[in-house]
């Protein structure tokens, strides 16, 4: 941590800000990816902040990625709706689905959302966050077509993406409870960051180019790549599978069966499921049992090096917390290819450096 820059969390939204506005967003577009970046590392995935910039410009100067899209509507069937992201930035477009997925449930009691072809949705927990603010259940299953980086379970090469699984449940008289977490050992960008700081990963995460174990992240980050490992083995495995499906093919955003790097830019599909329990009839029964449930997990003495149990959501609400306060920490590696992604777009490092300090 001694090499991180601390910066405060509104200057890093305003240096990202201009990146992207600098890259042909209007300034809501840039807005919401410069926010919806920083809270990601607020919240503590900072596998998902501020360091995906590079990669978006990137995929900007090849056309994989669109500025100042909006979604294409495919099939309006009341609670049953089919999107299209056109490319367009996934804080972009998927602020409007989500949107228009949350009008829906709160019409017909749930909803049913496709989103094909956005480009990356960033934090998937995000969505999931503001659909739980309006009180509905919402599960999300996504794939992720980049660069092959997961092997299967009993292979040796990356045949699939980290496809995450999220699910937000409202919770009455307490926040909600938010699981998110890619079918990957790890997320992907997690092991860019170790890689940047020069970290050994942990076994069990990744395997080299040749199948073995190994603690390096260069076989996540840089040629010749080895490939990640799912969670849980054949169940993580089987999630993934699961994501590939429904947020792969059933949307119509695509699946994995091409050689390795004919892709470019980060494309995601997305199937959502928006219930509101209010209009089940089970109200009652699900606040009773939830607060129940919840109160007989938390009188589990903690184990060694914990304080407490905690459920879903609670870790990356004490985070952002922090780091709210305290600022926000990125590591001089990803720091220097951010400014180098500005640079690439006409933007002066100087400029950047000015915004960040505030």
């Amino acid at each position: 941590m001694s090499d991180d820059r601390i910066i405060q969390f509104r200057p890093l939204e305003r240096a990202i800000m201009s990146l992207v506005a600098a890259g042909g967003s209007d300034e809501r577009e840039a807005r919401l990816v410069a926010s919806n970046l920083v809270l990601a590392n607020l919240c503590g995935h900072d596998s998902h902040g501020v360091g995906m910039v590079p990669r978006y410009v990137d995929a900007l100067k090849v056309g994989a990625l669109r500025a100042n899209q909006r979604i294409e509507t495919k099939l309006d069937a009341g609670a049953l709706l089919s999107l299209d992201g056109r490319l367009g930035y996934g804080q972009s477009v998927g602020d409007e689905a989500m949107h228009l997925a949350i009008a829906r449930a709160r019409a017909h009691g749930s909803c049913i959302m496709t989103l094909a072809n956005a480009h990356h949705l960033g934090r998937i927990g995000h969505w999931a966050e503001m659909a739980v603010a309006e009180g509905f259940v919402s599960i999300h299953f996504v794939n992720v077509l980049s660069h092959a980086r997961v092997a299967p379970f009993g292979g040796s090469d990356a045949r699939f993406g980290t496809n995450p699984c999220t699910i937000g449940v409202p919770l009455e008289g307490e926040p909600a409870f938010l699981f998110d977490a890619a079918t990957s050992a790890v997320a992907q960008g997690k092991l860019r960051v170790a890689h940047n700081k020069g970290e050994p990963v942990p076994f069990g995460w990744l395997i080299d180019d040749r199948g073995r174990p190994t603690q390096d992240p260069r076989y996540a980050v840089v040629q010749p790549f080895g490939a990640m490992l799912p969670f849980g083995e054949h169940k993580g495995y089987g999630l993934a599978v699961a994501c590939e499906l429904l947020g792969g093919a059933l949307t119509g955003s695509g699946t994995w069966h091409y050689e390795e790097g004919v892709r470019r830019g980060i494309i995601n599909g997305m199937l959502t499921i928006l219930i509101d329990a209010k209009r089940l009839g089970t109200q009652e029964a699900f606040a009773r049992e939830a607060k129940r449930f919840l109160e007989w997990l938390r009188q589990s003495p903690p184990g060694p090096e914990f304080d407490r149990v905690r459920i879903a959501g609670e870790p990356e609400r004490e985070m952002r917390a922090r780091r709210e306060k305290e600022g926000v920490p990125v590591d001089e590696t990803t720091w220097q290819e951010i400014l180098a992604a500005g640079a690439k777009l006409g933007l002066a490092a100087g400029a950047i450096e000015t915004l960040a300090r505030g």
